[in-house]
């Protein structure tokens, strides 16, 4: 068995309870022999050892149970990734198991931490086999607020039976205006929060998460579209008029692993999807980025542009080139932003929508605060938030300025 860390001292911190788990009776059964870094049993046949992050020194160990700990401080600059490769290659060959104990991760550090939590929302999502992976966190409910009142309520719970750790001594902590309110949520109330270039986090939009939502047929709607064709993302997002509620209609994303290789995006399917929620919704508006999809977006607009309440401001009724006005992106991303901070906006708690959202980086504009992803070759997509905030977009001019549309029926009358 391992006690596993990128450093001594954080194996430090559980070896030296070991001794006192061990029963007198259970040192005597066994022939245990307890040391610092190592300890025997059974005359030297079993042991249980601290290891550190040489990941070439821990191949091929046969091990039974390892506990990788504090994996959010697992990155690559400590071999942190390469030791938990490693270690999970042991566990396969020896069909043994591993645990992995960590406080809440910093966003966009890719620690192993991390990379666990994403594993276990694609498959929440669908999007990755379930694989018998187990992942147990409590959380404070993110819009907790730090205030002595809300403190004294909610640690008493996520601190669950450590009930060495002293709610008033936390409370201090919390309140010292030297401390970074990020780092008191994630070391004691174990969220997420998101880095500082990051538009959201965690609290701002799961707190719009209404899971009762449902969109029904014939409901009032706008629509918006972001579309890639290899590594990019897909999306087509609706956004209801009565209530602002938004609903993902399709994502189409490129698969991880070898079936993403030559993968590019399907797009009989993308226009299916198009033409089937005009069929069954609504649809007043609908804003769609040409970039890569005009001919399709021309063949939309010869379809259904006359018949649309709001026109979008380029040379067709739906074409949104985003590409074309810094200043027109910039101002309707900004009215996305006050919309979701205000609380004016709402979901269905859609994971694909939630990631691709909590993907979106600050971008700084001369015309204000705009979007993008990380950097250029990210594999962390934001074409859903992008479809949202065009679907936003043209409910609010949908609001301002939309004309009364007369359906057509299809019947003549002769005099």
């Amino acid at each position: 068995m391992q006690i596993a860390a990128v450093s001594r001292d954080q194996t430090r911190n559980t070896m030296t309870l070991m001794p006192s788990l061990l029963s007198d009776k259970l040192i005597e059964t066994y022939g245990i022999k307890a040391g610092a870094e190592l300890i025997r049993a059974n005359g030297g046949r079993q042991r249980l050892e601290a290891v550190t992050s040489s990941f070439r020194a821990l191949e091929g160990g046969r091990v039974t149970f390892t506990v990788l700990n504090e994996t959010h401080h697992w990155v690559s600059g400590n071999n942190g990734d390469r030791m938990y490769e490693t270690i999970d290659g042991n566990a396969t060959k020896k069909d043994s198991r591993y645990l992995a104990i960590t406080n809440a991760f910093l966003p966009g550090e890719d620690s192993v931490g991390e990379k666990m939590r994403e594993a276990y929302e694609k498959i929440l999502e669908g999007r990755a086999a379930d694989v018998g992976f187990m992942y147990d966190s409590v959380e404070a409910h993110p819009a907790t607020p730090l205030t002595p009142e809300a403190i004294r309520i909610v640690l008493p719970k996520i601190r669950g039976d450590a009930i060495w750790l002293k709610v008033e001594t936390i409370l201090q902590s919390i309140l010292d205006t030297t401390i970074a309110p990020s780092r008191s949520r994630r070391m004691w109330l174990n969220q997420i929060v998101a880095s500082e270039d990051a538009l959201y986090g965690p609290a701002e939009w799961d707190v719009l998460r209404d899971e009762s939502l449902h969109l029904d047929p014939g409901d009032e709607i706008t629509l918006g579209f972001d579309g890639g064709k290899t590594d990019d993302s897909t999306c087509l997002v609706a956004v209801r008029t009565s209530d602002m509620a938004a609903f993902v209609l399709g994502l189409w994303e490129k698969p991880d692993g070898p079936k993403g290789d030559g993968w590019i995006v399907p797009r009989a399917q993308v226009d299916s999807a198009v033409h089937d929620a005009f069929r069954v919704f609504d649809v007043t508006a609908f804003y769609a980025d040409v970039a890569l999809w005009e001919s399709y977006i021309s063949e939309w607009d010869a379809a259904y542009g006359e018949g649309l309440a709001v026109k979008a401001p380029g040379k067709d009724a739906i074409g949104w080139d985003m590409r074309s006005s810094l200043k027109l992106s910039t101002m309707a991303h900004e009215r996305l932003m006050r919309s979701i901070f205000d609380r004016k906006l709402k979901h269905d708690g859609d994971r694909k929508l939630r990631r691709h959202t909590l993907n979106a980086m600050r971008r700084s504009t001369n015309y204000g605060v705009s979007f993008g992803k990380e950097s250029r070759e990210s594999p962390k997509k934001v074409d859903a938030y992008a479809a949202l905030m065009l679907a936003h977009e043209a409910l609010v001019d949908f609001r301002a300025r939309g004309k009364k549309v007369r359906k057509r029926t299809g019947r003549g009358y002769f005099l």
